[in-house]
């Protein structure tokens, strides 16, 4: 079996952020959320990756390489334009062959990994396997509509009246009859070649097609919310330690993981959070739910329930709160006084805050 990883796409939702990076290396928990997708394909014994990629395909390239750090071997597949899902198994037809292979979306979450499904799919190995979700807007994604017996009746996309709460999440599990559905398809209103309509189309050509309904926690990153929510959930699962240094006037509280070359000093950290390697705390109130990268600063400032990306620079800054920080950003203090402050900062920003005298 082989994995197609899907790492292309704008990400307009996570604008500006996206302007200068690709949405599928946003780091929770510092660490890209495509390589939690790696690690997931690595762990259920898959080695061959197809990874499709777009516009960022140079920064992607760099930041996974050949995949030998994740016990993978990747292949690059070049996809022109994000013309939808389906689409990319078109162009990944030479690559994949005649092998059965999972499908990922590479800005996908599934907690406790999939495992699981592919072994459910190795053991029955139906022509698909969908994994699905119950989620409160089920508008938003591809909805499938299962009969009293928990059977496919009908795959609808993105549909303004869904038929039911189950959501389909972004990992597949195909054999090569799937490439007949893919080339049978015509692209849909959105001018893409959609999964849903390929599998729909296996459906109704009395191919067997099974559903998995997970119980577990998964995210589809589209959004900051959802990358904050991610975030803090990673968190949570994050070993504490402290590898840096912490002088005796700061308090560590909880999960927190201070990487080594750090520094905190005069500061409170409350978990869970992480202090990447190289930043520096100093007299500030680092909160809950926080990723600090890389060789950052934290100068007199308070944060919480955000993530902040390496090399950025908070100074004099309270309070920031449910915020998404890029590189090399500098946030200091202005002469008004807000109280709070949210903030979605592309890279190399520069931004301007008023301080304030009310505290962390």
């Amino acid at each position: 079996m082989k994995a197609l990883v899907l790492a292309g796409g704008a990400g307009t939702r996570l604008r500006p952020i996206t302007h200068t990076s690709a949405k599928q290396l946003v780091p929770v928990a510092n660490k890209p959320i495509l390589f939690h997708v790696l690690e997931s394909i690595a762990e259920v014994g898959i080695v061959e990756v197809g990874m499709v990629v777009g516009d960022t395909e140079d920064e992607v390239r760099a930041a996974v390489g050949d995949g030998s750090r994740f016990g993978l071997a990747v292949t690059y597949l070049r996809q022109s334009a994000p013309l939808g899902l389906a689409h990319a198994v078109v162009i990944a037809r030479d690559y994949l062959g005649d092998e059965d292979f999972l499908m990922f979306l590479g800005d996908n979450v599934v907690f406790g990994g999939v495992g699981p499904a592919v072994e459910r799919f190795r053991e029955h190995r139906p022509d698909a396997q969908l994994l699905v979700t119950k989620v409160a807007d089920p508008s938003a994604f591809g909805v499938a509509e299962l009969d009293g017996d928990g059977r496919l009746l009908r795959l609808e996309e993105k549909p303004a009246n869904p038929r039911s709460d189950l959501a389909m999440v972004g990992v597949y599990l195909f054999t090569p009859a799937v490439h007949t559905a893919v080339g049978a398809i015509t692209p849909s209103e959105r001018g893409e070649l959609e999964i849903t309509d390929a599998v729909q189309w296996l459906l109704v050509a009395g191919a067997d097609v099974r559903v998995l309904e997970i119980s577990g926690f998964w995210k589809d990153t589209g959004t900051v919310a959802d990358i904050l929510e991610v975030n803090r959930r990673m968190l949570e699962a994050v070993e504490p330690a402290v590898l840096g240094e912490v002088d005796a006037e700061s308090r560590i509280v909880g999960r927190v993981r201070v990487e080594a070359g750090a520094r905190v000093t005069g500061s409170t950290v409350v978990g869970p959070a992480i202090i990447g390697a190289g930043s520096v705390v100093s007299g500030s109130y680092v909160g809950p739910a926080t990723s600090i990268a890389e060789h950052c600063t934290i100068r007199d400032s308070g944060i919480e329930g955000s993530i902040v990306l390496a090399r950025s620079v908070f100074d004099g800054v309270r309070r920031v709160e449910s915020s998404l920080v890029g590189r090399d950003v500098e946030v200091t203090a202005a002469p008004i006084v807000p109280l709070r402050h949210t903030l979605v900062i592309g890279d190399h920003g520069r931004v301007l805050l008023p301080p304030t005298t009310l505290g962390f």
